[in-house]
């Protein structure tokens, strides 16, 4: 039981008892703030009854001593232990406390400023990245020895057959929704039948390639990072770069390339499923028959429209193997560091795909495609 007692017809030093821990800090707390004030006159501490003295305790009788401006002298009765531990108490109890700054109008500058500096450091990091990647490129090109097929197979298994299905199936019911909503607005002007050109012109020139890019963003560049990244945190690219070999050639080449096959191959498949969702809502609500359909689109088809579409899928390969591949690399040995660096890379993968797809829209109007 811990306790304390101050005599008053004595010399009025404070006497403590018992087990002064952790478990007794609430209760004793407000007893000895209203029994010790500044106003009444403490000469020392006598600690001889202690049985237990933990951190909590010596706060609470480092406190007193500050409260009264005391030092170790006049602490009586405590063995060495118990003086070490008071001292250290009393030490952190004499530093100065940072009070933090109250936010101003004028931090938004600064908060601008270092996400200018953050985004221009990405910004060089991923150029250097690049620069590394196209060294070891002719390095493996002409080398076939030390191609390496089975890696870029797994790749393209893991990245292209596994997505199919999601790909496909999104693709197709934004097709749907788009044919349905341009249908209803069409069909106030007697021009539902031009719904088949918007939904072959919008797939084959943006949606299918924009689809399959955002879907491979944020499934394909975090399964990049988090493989890198567990890589780097159990030290196995040291181990790599400790064999002789280049992580770059071993790890990001195989994945790049698998990509490259990949994301024109699934547009190619995005444009095809949402075109049969515009056939499907064309057929079920606006009495145009699939026959009719396929007559129309093959009337109105346009190679150039899809050439478009499908020139834009190997650049955003490149973007989404480079930055999942980078922040991999960029993790610092935690699992907390594998999450931040796998929703970076999603993040930046996603907006760098529609950034690149709304200046390619630019470039190809300004060029008349």
């Amino acid at each position: 039981m811990a306790d304390f007692r101050i005599d008053p017809d004595g010399d009025a030093v404070l006497e403590a008892r018992g087990a002064w821990t952790l478990d007794n800090f609430a209760r004793l707390q407000p007893r000895l703030d209203q029994a010790t004030p500044p106003t009444r006159p403490l000469p020392g501490v006598d600690l001889s009854g202690l049985s237990l003295l933990d951190s909590a305790g010596a706060l609470l009788i480092a406190r007193v001593l500050h409260r009264h401006r005391l030092d170790m002298a006049a602490v009586a009765g405590a063995n060495e232990a118990q003086r070490a531990l008071l001292a250290a108490a009393l030490a952190t109890l004499d530093q100065p406390v940072a009070h933090p700054r109250p936010p101003h109008w004028t931090d938004l500058f600064a908060h601008a400023g270092s996400a200018t500096l953050e985004l221009v450091a990405q910004v060089r990091r991923l150029l250097g990245f690049v620069g590394e990647v196209l060294m070891a490129v002719p390095t493996v090109l002409f080398r076939p020895r030390r191609w390496r097929p089975v890696s870029v197979v797994h790749h393209i298994e893991q990245t292209g057959v596994d997505a199919l299905p999601i790909v496909a199936l999104l693709s197709f019911m934004v097709g749907a929704v788009i044919t349905f909503l341009g249908a209803v607005v069409l069909r106030d002007f007697g021009a539902s039948v031009f719904a088949v050109e918007l939904v072959s012109f919008s797939f084959l020139r943006e949606f299918g390639v924009l689809l399959a890019a955002i879907l491979l963003a944020g499934r394909t560049a975090s399964a990049f990072t988090a493989q890198i990244g567990a890589m780097k945190a159990r030290e196995e690219i040291d181990a790599i770069r400790t064999l002789g070999m280049d992580p770059i050639e071993v790890l990001v080449l195989p994945r790049l390339l698998a990509l490259l096959i990949v994301v024109p191959l699934l547009s190619f498949v995005a444009m095809a499923s949402g075109i049969l969702g515009g056939l499907v809502i064309c057929a079920l609500s606006l009495e145009i028959t699939p026959a009719m359909f396929l007559a129309r689109f093959q009337d109105t088809f346009e190679l150039r429209h899809f050439a478009v579409g499908i020139a834009k899928a190997p650049v955003f390969a490149v973007v989404i193997g480079l930055i999942g591949c980078l922040e991999g690399f960029k993790v610092e040995g935690s699992a907390e560091s594998v999450g931040q660096r796998t929703t970076s890379s999603v993040v930046q993968s996603i907006f760098l795909v529609i950034l690149l797809d709304a200046v390619f829209a630019l470039v190809f109007q300004e060029l008349g495609l």
